[in-house]
């Protein structure tokens, strides 16, 4: 009796994760990796950068590097020996995957992403654009910065043309537009585009401003922008759906990004649906953040996430936001010299579609040359520009290498 308490115990013992985590031989990855977790589990709780996302992918990256928990199977989405099919992919996780398996589905199927876009555009105002429609050049140059990143990541050596392009993507300041592509065409580096790409999202304030200051002058930053005109209710109603059909003629594999959008701003601006406005802006996108976020998280597997091309994806999403930012404010300068004076450069910088935030730095970096200058609104048209053409650069890298 007491040699079988004893041999329960031990078996018990021989189990827990501790056991399992230190009779590993790369057991000190996995704390790394709980190290990471950590950071930005506080980045997003105490400094409140991007915490709707950075606290969920946070809390997927310390599930799935749980030894012995099993929520995860990386192998099951990706493998190099046998790259399964998304088909096979499923059938394995809805057998014997764990639960974080089973939320990456919508992952893998690109369901989350269009989901949060659709709250996106329910939660979006294109006033601003539609009454100055020359902003899309802004959000257009604002894109430089994706193909740049695409480039140095695909000369480094260490990725394909796919995983390049998802890399650059980054540039875009789009979140879910990263996600999408990544998981089409360089799946196994997801955690670590996803964990750069919300984290530089989180740090425009601190990314931006230096540029802004070293491309403008001080006459530049205090130009006072003429009032934007009224915008009607039916160029309001036009307008999605005539983005819509555009983007569909010219870059077809755009339409699930930008056609998602717009259908969220229409149900907004038509104004006899404000239940499923409302539901889209709240519910429909709290939920799906939720899992988007830690099923993502969950790709950051300590084998998988701690390698020199974490490194490169840092760097290159790094040096994407700094001339996605240079790109935005050069073209509104351009402007600004073209209209003889009447555009702010300042706005320039908002082209990356990290929305509001980027129009939010644009109006601060204003006011601190002078207090009782508003470029806000004047800030959202480049900044819901950049959404759509983030979305455009996206269909062009899954139209062409997808």
């Amino acid at each position: 009796m007491f040699q079988g308490i004893l041999d329960t115990i031990t078996n018990f013992l021989e189990n827990t994760g501790i056991a399992k985590l230190f009779g590993a031989e790369n057991y000190w990855q996995y704390l790394v990796m709980y190290l990471i977790a950590g950071v930005l589990i506080y980045f997003a709780i105490v400094r409140k950068y991007e915490p709707l996302l950075l606290l969920p992918i946070a809390i997927g990256m310390l599930l799935t590097n749980l030894p012995g928990a099993n929520m995860f199977h990386f192998e099951m989405w990706i493998n190099a020996e046998a790259q399964p099919t998304v088909l096979e992919s499923v059938k394995m996780a809805v057998g014997s995957g764990g639960l974080l398996d089973i939320l990456y589905i919508g992952v893998k199927l690109g369901i989350y992403p269009c989901l949060i876009f659709i709250g996106i555009g329910a939660m979006t105002d294109f006033t601003p654009l539609i009454a100055n429609p020359k902003y899309f050049l802004i959000g257009a140059g604002a894109q430089i910065g994706v193909f740049v990143a695409f480039a140095a990541a695909f000369l480094s050596g260490q990725f394909t043309i796919g995983e390049a392009a998802s890399i650059g993507i980054i540039g875009g300041a789009d979140g879910p537009t990263a996600i999408l592509v990544t998981k089409t065409l360089g799946p196994a580096l997801l955690g670590a585009i996803a964990i750069a790409a919300y984290s530089y999202m989180a740090l425009i304030p601190m990314i931006q401003p230096p540029f802004m200051k070293m491309l403008t002058t001080k006459k530049e930053r205090r130009i006072k922008m003429d009032k934007l005109r009224s915008v009607s209710r039916t160029e309001k109603l036009i307008f999605p759906i005539l983005v819509t059909a555009v983007v569909g003629l010219i870059v077809p594999d755009a339409v699930p990004l930008v056609g998602c959008l717009m259908f969220g701003n229409i149900i907004n601006v038509c104004g006899v649906t404000d239940r499923i406005s409302k539901t889209a802006q709240n519910e429909l996108m709290n939920i799906v953040t939720i899992f988007l976020g830690i099923s993502v998280g969950a790709t950051a597997t300590a084998q998988n996430f701690l390698s020199i091309q974490t490194v490169i994806i840092v760097l290159c999403g790094l040096a994407a936001f700094c001339v996605s930012t240079m790109g935005g404010l050069l073209t509104a300068k351009i402007m600004n010299w073209i209209s003889g004076g009447k555009i702010n450069p300042l706005i320039g910088s908002a082209g990356v579609s990290a929305v509001p935030m980027a129009a939010r730095v644009s109006q601060t970096v204003g006011q601190k040359e002078d207090p009782s200058n508003f470029l806000l609104m004047h800030a959202m048209g480049p900044n819901v520009a950049g959404v759509i053409g983030s979305a455009v650069a996206a269909g062009v890298f899954l139209s062409w290498i997808g």
